[in-house]
């Protein structure tokens, strides 16, 4: 196959170690012409250790997401055309258009891993993977990985019990909560639905004033664009479209609250 571009290459950061390495190990590995060890030291010359570690974080968090996205996206035991295009538009909005079809190659890979690993032994792998990231990936990076794939399982207008149950697994490897998933699949209709609000803050409506207050200002704290910025200014206007919808959440409870 014909080396791919540089959508992921140069320095691949957690990448080459671990669950996710094994991982890498057979999907990258397998789309550069002379594997995934030579894509981590090509072109490097130049680079100053801080953009060594910035690209490092980007490749990271692109790979980790594809990875995670290819274990919701099967969960129910059908790769929807919906989901599909999901990741693509967000390949292509965030990276740009090569991006679409490297990280499409990325993900049929993963399907054929999954295929011949078998369901149990990649879902151990997957969660593996998640705790790989908990102890090097910080809090909020994990929160927007999170986000992406909740919008993944939402994507053909049902998300199963199935989906729910993998991100729920994925969130609990991550470091985060089952609360975080509750959030996460609430966002879209937070400005419209009082009940998607509450949850979306993870206050129950009998919570007082002075508790939903304080809920927001945690929620809003960890989940601000400028905590995902060093993983670039695509991937913190996509946390900003985020953060929007917190606010909004915060707008429909103060209404109907009088506040």
């Amino acid at each position: 196959m014909a080396k791919m571009g540089k959508w992921i290459g140069g320095f691949l950061g957690l990448i080459t170690a671990g669950p996710l390495g094994a991982l890498a190990g057979f999907v990258l590995g397998s789309l550069f012409d002379s594997g995934v060890d030579a894509v981590n030291t090509e072109d490097n010359n130049g680079y100053t250790h801080q953009q060594q570690q910035y690209e490092g974080e980007r490749n990271t968090f692109r790979f980790s997401l594809l990875v995670l996205a290819s274990y919701i996206i099967k969960a129910d035991g059908r790769v929807m055309h919906s989901e599909m295009n999901v990741v693509r538009n967000w390949l292509r909005v965030n990276f740009g258009e090569i991006a679409v079809s490297e990280g499409e190659d990325i993900l049929m890979k993963l399907f054929e891993q999954q295929k011949r690993l078998g369901a149990a032994e990649y879902r151990s792998a997957v969660i593996s993977s998640c705790h790989q990231l908990r102890q090097n990936m910080l809090y909020e990076q994990r929160l927007q990985l999170l986000n992406f794939l909740a919008m993944i399982a939402q994507a053909d207008g049902v998300v199963t019990s199935e989906e729910v149950s993998a991100l729920k697994e994925c969130a609990v490897g991550l470091g985060l909560s089952e609360a975080d998933v509750d959030a996460m699949l609430n966002l879209k209709d937070a400005g419209t639905s009082l009940d998607a609000a509450y949850k979306v803050l993870g206050v129950a409506p009998t919570a007082t004033d002075d508790e939903v207050k304080a809920a927001y200002r945690q929620l809003a704290l960890k989940n601000h664009p400028d905590r995902v910025a060093t993983l670039g200014e695509d991937v913190r206007k996509a946390a900003e479209k985020k953060f929007q919808k917190i606010n909004a959440a915060k707008e429909t409870i103060w209404k109907a609250r009088g506040l």
